[in-house]
């Protein structure tokens, strides 16, 4: 089974940006957490990151034919990208948005997801742990036991 994991726009400066909403962990420290959840859980997992929107909608295609599910942190584009939520629903596996803080206690803009519909479930707010919950989803999804 594998998971591609997306994460989008300025996550790179996890670690830095704003701790006192993201945290102090990098994604570097994210991307080692996910990847001992994947050995434990026997899946393969591939994590990427991207700034730029078109670059993530081609993660989602490729995703669409090389994985079994996405775990995407659309950041910032979660609110504007009608083209992430379209490319996520052109895709035949099932996905699940993550956020590291909770969007719905943030500003009123912050609190509406374009992406969300676009996928089977979000999970945000538990910092890194929302990563880990969405990889243990998407296992449970893949083999039928989940939602």
């Amino acid at each position: 089974m594998r998971i591609s994991v997306i994460h989008g726009p300025n996550l790179n400066l996890l670690g830095v940006r704003e701790p006192e909403i993201y945290g102090r962990v990098t994604l570097e420290e994210i991307d080692a957490r996910i990847g001992e959840l994947a050995r434990e859980l026997g899946l393969e997992v591939e994590t990427c990151q991207h700034n730029s929107e078109g670059e993530i909608i081609d993660a989602i295609q490729r995703a669409g034919v090389q994985a079994d599910g996405i775990a995407i942190n659309p950041a910032g584009y979660t609110h504007t990208s009608v083209a992430i939520h379209d490319a996520l629903k052109a895709v035949a596996i099932p996905a699940i948005e993550v956020h590291l803080s909770n969007i719905l206690a943030r500003e009123d803009w912050r609190q509406r997801s374009m992406t969300a519909p676009g996928c089977v479930g979000v999970i945000g707010g538990l910092g890194a742990d929302s990563y880990l919950l969405a990889i243990r989803g998407l296992r449970a999804l893949i083999e039928g036991v989940g939602a």
